[in-house]
């Protein structure tokens, strides 16, 4: 009967201690998800001073793989720019690969313009003339981890911000928007 009573607790803490190692590796192999921030956003003043009936933005977006181990490849990503509900301008990001870094994150920096809806942009520029604006950005792509050689399956990315332009058209108090996951709360 001791005998048993010993077995048995011996198989129980091999059990434990497997399911603890087991748990260990799972979050050492885990990867996160890539943090995307719009470190640059302007509205150029040239576009401010004329009349004219379009306009364009300029951005940069940093995404940064914040896994030592695992590269990952992104899918077509789409960004879309909204001011109130309207779309301001959309643009795709074709798809690229970003390896891992051992001694720190790895960055993607993205720089790029896009042009303006015509109907929005004088509504736009009266605001951002008069005080400041408001835009809302969000950006959809599917990822795909490489961990050490093992391939994951197709990941699904939401993130939006909000961006607060000043009258200057650039980002108020220059601060960097990161981009969060996206609210489904509104979402239908």
């Amino acid at each position: 009967m001791c005998e048993t009573k010993n077995l048995c607790l011996w198989l129980v803490q091999l059990v434990y201690m497997l399911g603890l190692l087991g748990f260990c590796l799972w979050l050492a192999v885990h990867p996160r998800s890539p943090a995307y921030t719009i470190i640059k956003f302007s509205v150029p003043l040239t576009n401010h001073n004329n009349g004219s009936s379009h306009g364009r933005i300029d951005y940069e977006l940093d995404i940064k793989n914040p896994n030592r181990d695992s590269c990952i490849l992104y899918d077509t990503t789409f960004l879309t720019f909204y001011y109130g509900e309207d779309k301001v301008g959309n643009k795709t990001i074709p798809s690229f690969y970003q390896g891992k870094n051992r001694e720190k994150s790895e960055i993607h920096r993205l720089s790029d313009q896009m042009d303006v809806e015509t109907r929005l942009w004088t509504d736009l520029r009266k605001a951002i003339m008069n005080a400041s604006a408001e835009l809302r950005v969000d950006l959809s792509t599917k990822i795909v981890y490489y961990t050490w050689g093992i391939k994951s399956k197709q990941h699904g990315i939401n993130r939006e911000g909000k961006i607060r332009i000043g009258k200057d058209g650039m980002l108020l108090n220059n601060k960097e928007v990161t981009l969060r996951h996206a609210s489904k709360k509104w979402k239908l």
